[in-house]
């Protein structure tokens, strides 16, 4: 079994032309492990190289407990285990859809209408899972701060790990890094025509996908559950 740096619990499309899409426009196939070439879309300000440099080691997803290392004393059997318990208690979240929008500097897909039981299964998935992070280092601990926390983050990032959850979470799938508002809106202004008959509606968020990074800093799909709950 090959060893991860970090792992994550995260949202992926299933197969299909979504997931397909996502995998082409970052130019990382997370699914199945590898490069994929990206495709030419016109009106881009920049390459598509250079918009989804940022985003692209994770592949197309949406966080629900975000990278961490194995607590000692833990392995990827034990929280392989934990995930499929944890999903056969959980059941599936609908939504109106996805929507294309700015989330400050980047692009994402965002949920369309009322997200709370979506907030909802992802706050029990960083709570369920926590037994199996390992402290955040000091230098962790450091790059998080330096992008200027709230109180409510920072207490986040000392009880979780991680600012962006809980009552900060919000539930989107990474499109670019970050860009100025003139290039973010022409790259908005491409996609949109495109994406448009790829989003679905209503969203149906129905598994959690177990993803591992390896030792080049990129993400891979090692298993996804169905929520049976």
């Amino acid at each position: 079994m090959t060893d991860y740096a970090r792992y994550a619990i995260y949202y992926t499309p299933p197969p299909g032309a979504l997931a397909d899409f996502g995998a082409r426009w970052l130019g990382w196939d997370a699914a199945r492990g590898r490069a994929r070439a990206h495709f030419d879309l016109p009106a881009l300000p920049r390459p598509v190289a250079d918009l989804t440099a940022a985003p692209r080691k994770y592949g197309f997803h949406g966080t629900l407990k975000p990278p961490f290392r194995l607590a000692p004393g833990q392995s990827r059997a034990t929280l392989d285990t934990a995930l499929e318990d944890l999903a056969a208690r959980l059941a599936p979240v609908t939504l109106a859809g996805l929507r294309l929008a700015r989330l400050g500097g980047f692009l994402a897909l965002v949920p369309e209408g009322e997200a709370a039981a979506l907030a909802a299964l992802a706050a029990e998935v960083v709570a369920r899972l926590d037994a199996f992070r390992a402290p955040p280092t000091r230098d962790e601990l450091q790059r998080r701060r330096a992008a200027g926390l709230s109180p409510a983050q920072e207490a986040n990032l000392l009880r979780w790990g991680y600012p962006y959850v809980m009552e900060e979470f919000r539930f989107h799938l990474t499109l670019t890094g970050a860009l100025p508002p003139e290039a973010a809106e022409a790259t908005r202004a491409a996609l949109a025509p495109v994406l448009a008959p790829l989003q679905p509606r209503p969203f149906v968020l129905d598994a959690l996908s177990l993803c591992g990074e390896d030792g080049a800093g990129r993400f891979h799909l090692l298993h996804r559950v169905p929520l049976s709950g």
